[in-house]
């Protein structure tokens, strides 16, 4: 006799139950079927926003966590791994990160990304030997991502991460499930029942998505990859990029286009050092002894904060 999993209860897992308001979707035309997903889809951004004290937590927590030489780690399988993957990948062109800062993990490895691995998703092992495999240690923050707060890799992750002092983020949409009684902050948007039910690559996955561009975003917003509302820790490595560089430098220093391009030119396309440099009226020499000083923050280089 073959041995046989363990059932889960399915009833007892919010993001599996069934939609009243989409339960003859298939009888619907078109223009009714999207409208569904779109009526559904407003529910998301309030789900979001009952979790906004929670996430400015894991915020604070990861940004002392960097800022003590730790990392942030996504970890997840399918839908919620690849969440996780695509926000740590935008990091480093965005804020100029070390790709080491910030690191997305996925049940699979990066095959996973493009191809259906789900078979990994129910080994706690393979959570915790991914964390293994990248050093993790106690000054990094984990943040493991599952819609249904019981994919065992996520648990398994969390549980190692647990053990070796790591603080740990659970990111779920379901109320009281195991991810979230085992981390150190627990982030539960609930978007309900999904237009088709399970594809928790829906509402799910847009809730996910919006809290993780929280996490990264405000974190870089307190480690000074902004002035005001503009990225200027960017890398202007293609011609889009360059552009806005420009742009920035020519918005923050508050010059013309001919001086932004001129000054950002001669910043070897330091888009901090032209800003100080015109701000400032120094050398970008200086500007960049400055920037070092204040340890690459535009607005204490510039005098307009504290260190």
């Amino acid at each position: 006799m073959t041995d046989q999993a363990p059932r889960i209860d399915m009833t007892r897992i919010a993001t599996e139950q069934r939609n009243p308001a989409s339960a003859e979707l298939d009888l619907l035309d078109t223009l009714e079927i999207v409208r569904v997903i779109n009526d559904q889809d407003r529910l998301v951004a309030a789900a979001v926003a009952r979790e906004l004290p929670a996430i400015a937590a894991a915020v604070d927590v990861i940004v002392e966590a960097i800022r003590a030489g730790g990392r942030l780690i996504y970890i997840g399988a399918g839908t919620s791994g690849r969440l996780g993957v695509l926000d740590a990948s935008e990091c480093p062109p965005t804020y100029n990160t070390d790709p080491a800062m910030v690191v997305g993990l996925i049940a699979g490895g990066d095959h996973a990304l493009r191809h259906s691995v789900e078979h990994v998703e129910d080994q706690p092992e393979a959570g915790a030997a991914a964390l293994k495999a990248v050093n993790l240690n106690a000054r990094d923050v984990v943040v493991g991502i599952a819609a249904s707060g019981r994919t065992p890799f996520a648990l398994g992750a969390i549980d190692y991460a647990n053990e070796i002092g790591a603080k740990t983020i659970g990111l779920s949409n379901s109320p009281d499930s195991a991810l979230f009684r085992i981390a150190t902050i627990g982030i539960v948007p609930l978007v309900g029942p999904e237009v088709v039910t399970g594809s928790t690559r829906m509402k799910a996955g847009a809730a996910q998505k919006m809290v993780l561009n929280m996490l990264s975003t405000a974190t870089m917003v307190k480690l000074g990859k902004t002035y005001g509302n503009l990225m200027v820790d960017v890398q202007p490595k293609n011609a889009k990029l360059r552009e806005r560089a420009v742009g920035i430098v020519r918005d923050a220093a508050d010059v013309t286009d001919d001086e932004a391009r001129t000054t950002f030119a001669d910043a070897d396309g330091e888009v901090k050092t032209a800003i100080v440099a015109l701000r400032a009226g120094v050398s970008t020499d200086e500007a960049r002894a400055r920037l070092t000083a204040a340890d690459g923050v535009l607005r204490v280089a510039l005098g307009e904060a504290d260190p």
